[in-house]
């Protein structure tokens, strides 16, 4: 019996065909990937309950929204692509079509005080992402009117390049939102997936309150936030970029020198202060009683002058490993024990800097079989306690620590034998862990009772990735239909 699951025969894998596609598309539940998390998306403010009478929406905002990707097409005849129109918020899957219904009171509205906003998205299971695009609401739009192209201005706002790899949840769009647009209006964020004919299309619905230009034909295009410590060596600049791409013109760095300079506060004010006397037509600072722009010694914000072309700003940080940084192995045991299958291994740890720990256990198979993380301060050397089921055997310990800023990752491997009793019954993951990736055959080690489930054939198996911790009735072996989605084993 393979004791791993086969990542390709995940439906939402990746199959790129058109008909394997349309037979993903047609089956909801199927392929649960992401959404937009700031500002937030339609389906995601019904599930944390600010949108009422959301369907299916409410337990799975991940799945909401994929269809084929290319909106909004159409441009010299070619046929449009995409979502069809009134269909835009659902990704026209029936289980999610209650988020397109649409009127002027219908949803919850997020409130847009800064033109410049920093999108960013929530992966449960991240596919490459070739671009996000943005597009908004054309003024004068009716929101008592279905969804559909004509709705919204048919240029983006905003496009970010993904590269073709693997996004990551949080990572940051920084977007401004265009000066002629107030009030109630529809955001449409659009990640596109690198590895099938698919992208994922969310709504975020807002109330536009945000200043346009300021006195003196400034305009927000950006922010200079520090939230880290920088050492000596490192690099932060700030990224301009026009409709064009990147302007090397208006990009600005500086480099850390010593301690006092990587303070956050400090690195912030300089970057600023450089962007001043550099550029004439980019100010970098909070505006005063007077509408003077000077830097601060915490976030500044970024204006431009429409001569410029910029339209928004990134702040890259390039920051060097921390070469003094040490994690290894303690002195891990020999041997550890099952009792029918069932175990600890403790895991000890040295390490001099303060840490994320991860500590996997693998069989001979290299199946995982145990996982545990955890922060540790510096020089704590804490042992962590690792739960397995296995069975008796040599198995692989990783320990894997990264520090506190993410600069630097440090890795060990060794081994250690599970000696006992056998008895654990295989399987795939341990409930919820890897939700996104459940497809007919996965089987799931339910924690609250000790028991493995398989989940069923198609078209039940969408039930598996059904659930969250507020709606649950699909939860293996607890769940009030549990018995729809899951046999047990």
């Amino acid at each position: 019996m393979n004791s791993t699951i086969s990542k390709g025969g995940a439906l939402a894998g990746c199959a790129s065909s058109l008909t394997l596609l349309a037979v993903m598309l047609a089956s909801p539940g199927v392929a649960a990937h992401g959404y937009l998390n700031e500002p937030p998306s339609r389906a995601f403010l019904c599930q944390k309950g600010l949108n009422k009478d959301c369907g299916g929406a409410q337990y799975e905002p991940q799945s909401v929204g994929e269809t084929f990707k290319g909106f909004p097409g159409g441009v010299g005849g070619a046929p449009l692509q995409g979502p069809v129109d009134g269909k835009i918020a659902s990704g026209g899957i029936t289980l999610f079509s209650a988020v397109d219904a649409q009127s002027a009171s219908r949803w919850h509205l997020t409130e847009i005080k800064d033109r410049s906003v920093d999108f960013d998205w929530t992966y449960t299971a991240a596919h490459p992402a070739t671009k996000h695009e943005y597009f908004i609401t054309k003024n004068g739009w009716n929101p008592n009117e279905a969804l559909k192209r004509a709705s919204f201005d048919s240029t983006r706002f905003c496009n970010v390049d993904g590269g073709n790899v693997l996004p990551v949840t949080g990572a940051k769009h920084a977007c401004v939102i265009p000066d002629d647009k107030t009030g109630h209006h529809v955001i449409l964020g659009i990640w596109t997936v690198g590895d099938t004919d698919a992208a994922f299309y969310n709504v975020a619905d807002v109330n536009i309150l945000a200043e346009a230009a300021l006195p003196g034909g400034w305009s927000p295009v950006g922010n200079i936030t520090p939230a880290i410590t920088l050492l000596p060596g490192d690099k932060v600049k700030a990224r301009a970029f026009t409709a064009n791409g990147e302007s090397a013109q208006y990009s600005v760095g500086i480099s850390i020198n010593n301690a006092e300079e990587g303070k956050p506060e400090n690195w912030s004010f300089a970057l600023a202060e450089k962007i001043n006397k550099t550029q004439k037509l980019i100010r970098a600072g909070i505006r005063d009683e007077q509408d003077n722009i000077e830097p601060v010694k915490g976030v500044n914000k970024l204006y431009a002058q429409k001569d410029s072309g910029v339209t928004r700003y990134e702040i890259a940080l390039d920051m060097q490993e921390d070469t003094e940084a040490r994690m290894e192995f303690g002195a891990l045991a020999p041997e550890h024990e099952l009792v029918k299958g069932v175990g600890a291994v403790a895991v000890p740890v040295v390490s001099n800097r303060a840490m994320t720990l991860e500590a996997t256990i693998f069989d001979e198979a290299n199946k995982q079989v145990g996982f545990t993380r955890q922060s540790a301060a510096a020089n704590s050397n804490p042992t962590l306690s690792i739960d397995v089921r296995s069975a008796p055997g040599k198995h692989g310990v990783k320990l894997l620590g990264t520090t506190e800023d993410g600069r630097t990752t440090r890795q060990a491997f060794e081994h250690t034998e599970l000696i006992g009793e056998g008895g654990a019954q295989e399987y795939d993951f341990e409930f919820p862990s890897n939700l996104g990736e459940y497809t007919a055959g996965t089987k799931v080690l339910q924690p609250k009772d000790g028991q493995v489930y398989e989940c069923k054939p198609p078209p039940n198996s969408g039930y598996c990735k059904q659930y969250s911790p507020s709606a649950n009735g699909y939860e293996p072996g607890v769940g009030g239909h549990w018995h729809m989605a899951w046999d047990q084993k």
